[in-house]
């Protein structure tokens, strides 16, 4: 009996346990498909506002924003991303503009959309991260998206030591109000691959220096231990579904909320497969992210946020 089985679910999903990644892109006057991601665009800033309205109509939480500058704009540097003009700037802007503190507005604090090597840092002169010089480069960003309107920095470059010095060039500013959410584990994962046409990534190789190796639990404590010391308000474990066990150990541990990203891989398997006729594309939808709460994520970032929350206020 369906009303039965609802009633004692252990697991529920909310809208309110969702966000919305969204990409906007620049010098563009429609909306831009992504091949590897059916459903998914990359914005202009006017459609952008509008997904962000219907986001706070479904009763999604937050909005987490990525900006695509022209190539022509990229550099070693990444200024783009830290240029107050820069079109995540601009995109926080008209998002607060439009929205208000109805919805948490979110910002991708890495250099890897901006840089003309694709990598999340600086490089030195062999071609390596340079994770000092790179915290440079956070610490600014922080204050540039704070003051574009930011609700909360996502740092997701894993360099060592970022979430303190993001925190410090905060308060520097006096913006104590505005969060820090840590990716305390992000893994190198193959399942980043669509991500990288959404943002027009311009990587050539791997990150697997500054990202964890998928065979690794014990490593996700340890970076957990050194988020919190540094003052992450939230922490974050991505990719979602292959590491549902990571997700239920950083839960157990953590006395900050714990989000989930389920990213573009996960999102295009399950749509490709749909597709194909080979699954039932809404209750695979339901099943992955039910599967996601139920190892402890109280926040997920999905592509799919609005529409699961529109589907879950139908009841």
């Amino acid at each position: 009996m369906p009303a039965l089985r609802r009633m004692v679910a252990e697991t529920r999903l909310h809208p309110a346990d969702l966000i919305l990644p969204a990409f906007v892109r620049e010098g563009v006057a429609e909306p831009v498909p992504i091949g590897a991601m059916p459903g998914v665009v990359q914005h202009t800033r006017d459609t952008l506002r509008k997904a962000a309205v219907e986001a706070v109509s479904a009763g999604i939480s937050g909005i987490m924003l990525f900006g695509v500058p022209e190539d022509a704009k990229k550099d070693a540097l990444g200024t783009a991303g830290t240029d107050p003009d820069g079109i995540l700037q601009q995109a926080l802007r008209d998002v607060r503009s439009e929205v208000g503190d109805e919805l948490v507005v979110m910002s991708d604090l890495c250099l890897d959309e901006y840089t003309d090597h694709g990598h999340c840092g600086v490089l030195d002169a062999e071609g390596r991260v340079d994770n000092d010089a790179t915290l440079e480069r956070y610490a600014e960003m922080a204050q540039v998206q704070a003051d574009a309107g930011a609700h909360v920095v996502g740092p997701s470059g894993m360099m060592d030591g970022q979430i303190g010095v993001i925190r410090d060039a905060l308060d520097t500013i006096g913006r104590e109000d505005v969060a820090v959410l840590a990716y305390t584990a992000k893994y190198t994962s193959a399942f980043y691959g669509p991500f990288r046409e959404a943002v027009g990534s311009s990587l050539r190789g791997d990150r697997k220096t500054y990202q964890q190796d998928p065979a690794n639990a014990r490593e996700s404590l340890r970076e957990l231990a050194l988020d919190l010391a540094e003052g992450a308000d939230m922490v974050m474990v991505k990719p979602a579904g292959p590491y549902l066990d990571i997700l239920a150990k950083v839960a157990e541990s953590a006395d900050v909320p714990v989000a989930a990203y389920q990213i573009s891989g996960e999102y295009a398997m399950i749509e490709a497969a749909a597709e194909k006729g080979w699954i039932d594309r809404d209750a695979a939808i339901m099943e992955s992210l039910t599967g996601i709460r139920r190892a402890g994520a109280r926040m997920i970032l999905t592509y799919w946020a609005t529409e699961v929350a529109q589907r879950l206020n139908r009841g």
